[in-house]
């Protein structure tokens, strides 16, 4: 028995003497060969969707708005559904179904300071958050960001209509 203990102990303190830290990694020289991959090279390539920090056409695509086309507003009001309608509701009242169980209640779009607001503006929102609005800069392209700010500006502009604005609209109303 005084034996077996003796064995135990000393096989416990050799484990201990094996570096054992992560200093001390197996891996790959940079593009060595490596029969792992199917390829044969060691250096993989990026995933589907990886964007460079550096990367110009997402640069652009943030700087320039695209021009505004119906269909472009109509693909604004889904990612609008998607991303911001939980808060900001349907209409853009700040009274979605978050707000409704707790959440703070963001501002309204029809608010004056929000109507005044450049396009810039609600980019740098959508893209950084604001508040307690964290970013979506991961979650919508810049495309995307870009349809909600001109649906945004629509939902602006429907709330404060009247039927003088679209005179046509006479003639379908009962």
């Amino acid at each position: 028995m005084k034996q077996r203990a003796i064995a135990i102990a000393a096989l416990t303190l050799l484990a201990g003497c094996a570096d054992q830290s992560m200093r001390e990694q197996k891996r790959y020289a940079t593009y060595a060969a490596a029969e792992l991959w199917p390829d044969g090279t060691s250096a993989r390539p990026p995933p589907a969707g990886v964007v460079a920090q550096s990367d110009p056409q997402r640069k652009a695509a943030s700087d320039t708005p695209p021009a505004i086309t119906k269909i472009f507003i109509e693909r604004g009001r889904e990612r609008y559904d998607i991303y911001c309608s939980p808060c900001h509701g349907l209409d853009g009242k700040g009274d979605g179904m978050v707000v409704r169980r707790g959440f703070p209640k963001p501002p309204s779009y029809t608010d004056a300071r929000l109507g005044a607001a450049p396009a810039r503006h609600f980019f740098d929102v959508i893209t950084n958050g604001y508040g307690v609005m964290y970013s979506y800069a991961t979650r919508v392209t810049p495309e995307d960001r870009w349809a909600i700010i001109a649906y945004i500006r629509s939902l602006q502009l429907s709330q404060q209509a009247r039927l003088a604005d679209v005179p046509e609209a006479r003639e379908k109303l009962p």
